[in-house]
């Protein structure tokens, strides 16, 4: 019988890799938070950072964006809930879906970069509505019907 016996090398040591901070970017001396938001078919991505209080949405004014008076007291509720509002530079850029879907995407990104932004204001955000996904999505049309739950209209006679 032949020795088999067989020998281990040792396995390179991986260097520690540096702990991540989920949405805190630094970018020379600023430091951004972003806060991913959905509503319906909307995306929101949500970049905060300490400034004079401007507020852009798809390089536009917010109130210049949302032209509804409902849309635009909703997309400062997360600021009003944690009393921040006036010292943040907030940049959005959202896509799909209609402006109701995109202010309801806004809150909840804009609510998740300021809990990332101060933990403490977690707690007003969540009693606020900021932080909880929408799930409400469009009904799919049946087949055998009109649309979701419309049927064809019946005759009896």
């Amino acid at each position: 019988m032949a020795d088999t016996t067989t020998t281990t090398s040792p396995t390179p040591a991986k260097p520690a890799a540096a702990p991540s901070s989920r949405g805190k970017v630094v970018i020379g001396n600023k430091v951004y938070f972003w806060g991913t938001g959905r509503r319906k078919k909307s995306v929101a991505r949500v970049r905060i950072t300490a400034g004079d209080g401007k507020f852009i949405v798809n390089d536009r004014e917010v109130d210049d964006y949302f032209k509804e008076t409902k849309d635009r007291h909703f997309v400062r509720s997360p600021l009003i809930a944690a009393n921040i509002a006036g010292n943040l530079d907030i940049l959005v850029n959202v896509t799909g879906g209609g402006y109701t879907g995109q202010s309801g995407a806004l809150v909840q990104g804009l609510g998740r970069a300021l809990s990332l932004f101060d933990a403490s204001f977690r707690p007003a955000l969540k009693d606020g509505g900021c932080l909880t996904r929408d799930s409400r999505m469009k009904e799919r049309k049946k087949y055998g019907r009109r649309g979701a739950r419309r049927s064809f209209q019946f005759s009896k006679r």
